[in-house]
């Protein structure tokens, strides 16, 4: 079964019509690695109900593409900065902009802030020293929104980690190198 194959849609379990249903008619296909998480029902519909229910947190459409874009881009994932890069455009980025956000070169303090304090999650496990959980608090935020960055995170990272160990084919333009 190496490499990983990307499932075809004719090969979908009865538990998954309903979620891939949902994908086609909010994103107009099935991703590959959406098709690959499936191999799972169970973590595919799981990844589908948490992302729906995020969309109701502290941050918006916009936002959540923004600290994607971050995740992707400090774990290496070539297939989630392609498909979020495209995300954050439509959803109000300049592609420019995408760029610098992944850098956290950005002159917006709040995305200066947000690129630091996941990148601390990231490398420390978890682990965001005090004074840049003041910064994030002086952005407006508070710990509600700490415990939605962090599912963000977490959520972003199992579909980095998902590519990196299947390196299915990417089905979107190439996100600009950096």
């Amino acid at each position: 079964m190496l490499p990983f194959e990307v499932p075809s849609y004719v090969e979908v379990p009865e538990a998954l019509e309903n979620v891939y249903q949902k994908f086609q008619k909010t994103i107009g296909f099935i991703p590959n690695l959406y098709a690959t998480i499936g191999y799972s029902p169970n973590a595919l519909n799981a990844y589908a109900a948490f992302t729906a229910e995020q969309s109701r947190g502290s941050f918006h459409a916009k936002d959540r593409e923004g600290i994607y874009l971050i995740v992707s881009q400090l774990n290496g994932c070539h297939y989630c900065l392609a498909s979020h890069t495209q995300s954050a455009i439509k959803n109000g980025w300049k592609e420019e902009d995408t760029l610098l956000i992944r850098t956290g070169l950005t002159p917006d303090l709040k995305w200066q802030v947000l690129y630091q304090f996941i990148k601390s999650v990231i490398e420390n496990k978890g682990a965001v020293q005090k004074d840049l959980l003041e910064k994030f608090y002086g952005l407006g935020y508070y710990e509600a929104a700490v415990i939605d960055l962090l599912s963000l995170i977490v959520v972003m990272t199992f579909t980095n980690y998902v590519y990196r160990l299947t390196q299915i084919p990417i089905d979107y333009p190439p996100a600009l190198e950096i």
